[in-house]
């Protein structure tokens, strides 16, 4: 992935030398890139934690253990839901049946 990222962000500069806008484009995936595209474990950890257990939903898991985090916190986010809101939640359980 690293591979066609690089090589596609050196065919966006050199066609930036005709027109200015493709330094931007080759800027925004290169952002992209190191924001979204790395594995977990070269990327920063806060992010990691953050957006993914935020998400929902999102790409696969880059190990087991972030799996687990994963879903642990949703779990617990349901838990505290439940516990919270208990008649909104009776009221989910009888509407799925």
């Amino acid at each position: 992935m690293g591979t066609i990222v690089l090589s596609g962000t050196a065919v966006l500069v050199l066609l930036g030398f005709g027109n200015h806008v493709w330094w931007l484009a080759a800027v925004a995936v290169l952002f992209l890139y190191v924001q979204y595209g790395r594995d977990s474990s070269t990327s920063s950890s806060s992010t990691t934690s953050t957006s993914s257990s935020a998400s929902g939903g999102g790409s696969s898991p880059s190990s087991y253990r972030a799996y687990r985090d994963r879903r642990d916190k949703q779990a617990q986010w349901e838990r505290r839901y439940r516990r919270e809101r208990p008649i909104e939640s009776r009221r989910q359980a009888r509407d799925k049946k």
